[in-house]
C-alpha cells in the first residue's frame, strides 16, 4: 500500500478525491487531510507519507510555496490543479506529474500506476520544476527532464541534437554522442519545443536548427546535422524548414 496526503483548501474536492481513491486505487491508503501551505508541511512532516496530491492554489500560498518551504523532498507528488497554461508547461518541462479538475478516475488510476511502476530514483525533478515557473512565461527555461525507465536526466536544451520517434518512445541524441531513450511520444516534445528551434521535418525526426549544417534538396531531400547524420524531409515539411530557414 501507498501512504497517501491530499493537499486541498477546498473541503468538497478533498472528499471527491478521497472517494475517487478509495473506489480507483485499490494500492492507494490516505492517511490524512491537510487544507493549505502550513498545515500540509506539518502534515507531511508528521505522517511521512510516500506519495502526496498537492493543489497548487490554495487560501494561504500555492504547491510551489510549500516545496520551497519544505526543503528535501522525500516523497512522490501529483499535482492537482485547474488549468492553467504556464503552470502545465513548466509540469511538462520537468516530468512531474499533474492532474486536471475536475479530476478524471482514468487519469488518476494512470498517474498512480506510474507510481507503481517506476523504480525510486535518485534524481528529484522538484528543483527543476521551480526554477522552470520562474522562466516558462517568457520561454527562457533552459533545462528538460527527460524521464526514463532507470532515471530522470537534467538536460541542456542547447544540447539536444534531434529527437528521433521510436515507437511510443523518443530517442534523444545529445551532444557528445550521447542518446537517452525517453518515455514519450515524439508529438509531445514537438509541442514543448515550439517556441525554441526546432521544427519537425519528419513524421519520425524532430531536429534542432542550431545544429543544422546544410539542407540538401537533391536525394530526397535530407537535414545534415553538425554529428554528420543525415535526417530525412518529408516533401510535405519542406516548405515549413524552408521558412523557417529563411527566418534565421
Amino acid at each position: 500500500m501507498i501512504k497517501a496526503l491530499i493537499i486541498d483548501d477546498v473541503e468538497r474536492a478533498r472528499q471527491s478525491l478521497r472517494d475517487d481513491i478509495e473506489d480507483y486505487c485499490e494500492n492507494v491508503l490516505i492517511v490524512g487531510e491537510a487544507d493549505g501551505v502550513s498545515s500540509g508541511i506539518d502534515a507531511i512532516r508528521s505522517l511521512k507519507p510516500a506519495l502526496v496530491f498537492l493543489d497548487i492554489q490554495m487560501d494561504d500560498g500555492t504547491g510551489f510555496d510549500l516545496l520551497e518551504q519544505i526543503g528535501a523532498v522525500n516523497f512522490k507528488i501529483i499535482f492537482t490543479t485547474a488549468l492553467d497554461e504556464y503552470a502545465i508547461r513548466a509540469f511538462r518541462f520537468s516530468a512531474v506529474d499533474y492532474l486536471l479538475k475536475p479530476i478524471d478516475p482514468d487519469q488518476l488510476q494512470a498517474a498512480v500506476a506510474k507510481i507503481h511502476e517506476e523504480p525510486r530514483k535518485e534524481t528529484s525533478p522538484y528543483d527543476l520544476l521551480l526554477e522552470n515557473l520562474k522562466k516558462i512565461q517568457n520561454s527562457s527555461v533552459r533545462k528538460i527532464a527527460l524521464n526514463t525507465q532507470e532515471k530522470v536526466h537534467i538536460v541542456a536544451i542547447d544540447e539536444v541534437i534531434r529527437c528521433e520517434s521510436n515507437s511510443n518512445y523518443t530517442l534523444f541524441h545529445l551532444t557528445q554522442k550521447r542518446n537517452i531513450l525517453v518515455t514519450k511520444t515524439l508529438k509531445e516534445f514537438e509541442e514543448l519545443f515550439h517556441d525554441y528551434n526546432f521544427i519537425r521535418v519528419h513524421h519520425s525526426h524532430l531536429i534542432n536548427l542550431d545544429f543544422m549544417s546544410e539542407f540538401v534538396k537533391t536525394d530526397g531531400g535530407y537535414a545534415l546535422m553538425a554529428d554528420g547524420t543525415e535526417v530525412p524531409v518529408s516533401t510535405r515539411k519542406r516548405d515549413a524548414l524552408m521558412k523557417k530557414l529563411q527566418e534565421l
